[in-house]
């Protein structure tokens, strides 16, 4: 029986977006999708849950910079090759949709050598490393923002298409009293949801323990530390029950949302994030406002600063850059959104604007014309 393939992975900002567009595409069309990701780390457990046959390859991390762990990578990406060539073979399927990573370079370079159709979309303002690559293999590259076509040579430029970021389709309506329930809300103080995206934010963390007692006074702080950092959250709980036991119950930790995320998102009124694009797209779907931290050159390659600047100038956030992102800057930032619910209002209507076409709808229709071919 005929299939398709995604592939892509790492973190779940590469896997939750392929996923948003595979549901899609299965409701409308009811092809098996099979997904190639990594043998390591959290992909698999990320793709069963969305009921997605997942077949593991040895995944090689692509790095700017010297390494001797570069050197060990080579033969892991030259095994993924050869078992992304095996997989393709057996299962020969329509095309290969690239949601990006290093865990999705060999299944493109495996299809270009067997000429089955790759298709290959970036998430970031500025396309990263894996997308360099899998451009050259690519018959389409789908981008999620107008102006990263700058960044791209003129002999790609007529394999761009604008689709925006796909979040899945439950963050279009999903249910903000469910989201209360999930969280235990109780009160009448604003809603804000601190996330670091799946790996949690170090520097969030230590901000939010830095100035709990301020969030808490003026917020119900819903708590997404990572599960590395889930030590981190009980300790911030902790020290909210000793030194104000009458706020203890305005903070609630979690190491990693999930299924409920989107219920969590609707009943937020204020995200604060990272600006990687998994995250902000989500919030923007779910139309909230947020405050965006994100990450510095050297800590990532500085596609955050890009999304955070972009969603910025729309209207949708706020920037706080990590040199600036002290305790009284975070706290005076706060303060000023929630002492001027207009603006708040105006940012939450230009999130929603962003996220409005439903990417992962434009999508799917995309690639059920590479089916027809």
């Amino acid at each position: 029986m005929s299939c398709v393939i995604f592939t892509g992975g790492g973190t779940g900002g590469h896997i939750f977006p392929g996923i948003a567009v595979a549901e899609v595409l299965k409701k409308e069309t009811g092809i098996p999708i099979i997904w190639i990701g990594s043998n390591n780390g959290t992909d698999r457990s990320y793709v069963c849950s969305a009921d997605i046959p997942f077949y593991g390859i040895p995944a090689g991390k692509l790095r700017r910079y010297f390494s001797l762990e570069n050197l060990i990578d080579v033969f892991k990406i030259i095994g993924g090759f050869f078992a992304s060539l095996i997989i393709l073979l057996r299962l020969k399927p329509r095309f290969v949709f690239s949601k990006g990573g290093f865990v999705s370079v060999p299944p493109c370079v495996a299809a270009r050598c067997l000429k089955i159709p790759v298709i290959t979309h970036e998430c970031d303002f500025s396309p990263g490393l894996a997308t360099k690559i899998n451009m050259r293999f690519a018959d389409q590259v789908l981008i999620s923002y107008a102006k990263t076509a700058e960044f791209f040579p003129v002999t790609v430029q007529k394999k761009l298409v604008v689709t925006g970021n796909p979040v899945r389709m439950r963050f279009y309506a999903a249910d903000a009293e469910s989201g209360k329930a999930f969280i235990q809300y109780t009160g009448d103080k604003p809603i804000l949801f601190v996330q670091g995206g799946s790996l949690g934010a170090l520097q969030i963390n230590v901000l939010v323990e830095q100035t709990i007692l301020f969030l808490a006074e003026s917020f119900f702080v819903v708590h997404q530390t990572g599960a590395q950092h889930r030590a981190q959250g009980e300790r911030i709980k902790q020290r909210l029950k000793e030194e104000r036991p009458d706020l203890s119950s305005c903070y609630k930790p979690f190491p990693f949302i999930v299924e409920q995320m989107p219920d969590v998102l609707a009943a937020s009124d204020l995200v604060m994030s990272r600006a990687g694009a998994n995250t902000i797209w989500e919030a923007a779907a779910a139309g909230k406002p947020m405050l965006l931290l994100p990450l510095e050159k050297g800590s990532s390659r500085g596609d955050q600063i890009e999304n955070a600047e972009f969603f910025t100038a729309q209207g949708a956030a706020i920037t706080l850059h990590a040199k600036d992102a002290s305790p009284t800057a975070l706290c005076s930032a706060l303060t000023h959104l929630v002492e001027n619910p207009e603006k708040l209002k105006a940012m939450a209507q230009a999130s929603s604007a962003l996220a409005g076409e439903k990417p992962a709808v434009k999508i799917a229709r995309l690639l059920q014309q590479w089916m027809a071919k």
